[in-house]
């Protein structure tokens, strides 16, 4: 029987290559304890989210060319993730815990921004990520609704907020802290200020992402947010009807001024089918936010079909990925979770995908 070799099985798992990181799972450092004994090899793959989309796919391919190697009579692959953390900016201070902190806005409100965000931590932490959302949109502060969430309050531990939890998420919102229908009248500097006690004064523990849903628009919170703390990007969410189009543009400009890169475009409410006829209805226009995401060059993270389940989900505190996870709506939601976690784990390994480049 030929011997197998710890090199020859690293050569033949060059040929495996992560899709979006365009370079081969062992140069990007994926492929970890491997153990040969006799012909069985055993490793592990560690990929940079829980939520990958092409996961089953490198698994698939790693057991292939090892299997084929001369003497290996089996093989067994682990597959495991851990989510890169994200970049530094300057003297920027950083969340403890938060590998990764994604911003949720929106040009204009009406759009649905809320329930893209709330649908994305969801699917996040289901698919096996430490997810934390946070509330920063204080004039309309709807998640803990959305979650079911609304009646429970936050604990005090050493000075420090403690997130209230719903469906595998931590929370915190204006709407837990000061309940009921009283308006939020805030200026900016108070506004800063609340931000940054939501970043700095809270509890979060140990999150893979931060999930930071945005008030609509291009103000106080969203400068804040962006002065305080390094945030890895922002995901637009628009209709694709053109006024919902051109405000997000200027959403997209004001984030680039500020040096937080766009993870993607999602395009929410962006047709309808009719159950009955099984006809399709382009209520708002059509692919406006695939336009949007060419124009600027930035990715489109996927379209969101209306439907009655995502609207009943919020309302009963129930996401849609939850209620009704068989939906068009559920399955657009998660596949917009994972590519927002594949824009995550390629902007934050693009330092070392420098190096890796230069080195190869």
């Amino acid at each position: 029987m030929a011997q197998i070799s710890e090199q020859s099985v690293l050569d033949a798992l060059r040929a495996v290559r992560d899709p979006d990181l365009h370079k081969d799972i062992v140069a990007l450092g994926f492929v970890k304890d491997l153990r040969i004994e006799g012909g069985d090899v055993n490793f592990r793959i560690v990929l940079t989210t829980p939520a990958c989309p092409v996961r089953e796919q490198l698994q698939q391919q790693a057991e292939e060319v090892v299997r084929a190697l001369p003497g290996v009579t089996a093989v067994r692959v682990q597959m495991d993730a851990e989510v890169p953390k994200g970049r530094g900016l300057g003297e920027k201070v950083t969340v403890p815990g938060v590998r990764n902190i994604v911003a949720v806005s929106s040009g204009k409100g009406g759009v649905g921004k809320s329930t893209v965000a709330v649908n994305l931590a969801v699917a996040l932490a289901r698919d096996g990520a430490r997810v934390g959302l946070m509330d920063a949109d204080v004039y309309g502060p709807n998640v803990p609704l959305m979650l079911g969430a609304s009646e429970a309050r936050p604990e005090i531990a050493g000075n420090k907020l403690v997130p209230v939890e719903a469906h595998g998420v931590k929370v915190v919102s204006m709407a837990l802290l000061k309940p009921g229908d009283e308006p939020m009248i805030l200026r900016g500097p108070i506004l800063h200020g609340l931000v940054k006690q939501f970043l700095q004064d809270v509890l979060w523990g140990e999150l893979d992402y931060l999930i930071v849903d945005m008030p609509p628009g291009t103000g106080d919170v969203q400068l804040s947010l962006a002065q305080l703390v390094p945030v890895q990007g922002a995901v637009l969410v628009t209709t694709p009807q053109a006024v919902a189009v051109a405000d997000v543009r200027r959403a997209l400009r004001m984030f680039e001024t500020v040096a937080v890169p766009i993870l993607g475009v999602v395009e929410n409410m962006s047709y309808f089918v009719a159950p009955d006829t099984g006809r399709r209805y382009d209520i708002f226009g059509a692919g406006g936010g695939q336009r949007l995401a060419e124009a600027y060059g930035v990715p489109f993270l996927g379209a969101v079909p209306l439907g009655l389940d995502v609207r009943e989900g919020g309302d009963k505190g129930v996401p849609v990925v939850l209620s009704q996870p068989d939906s068009p709506q559920a399955e657009a939601f998660r596949r917009v979770a994972e590519e927002v976690a594949r824009q995550v784990s390629i902007e934050a390994l693009k330092p070392e995908l420098k190096i890796v480049m230069s080195g190869a």
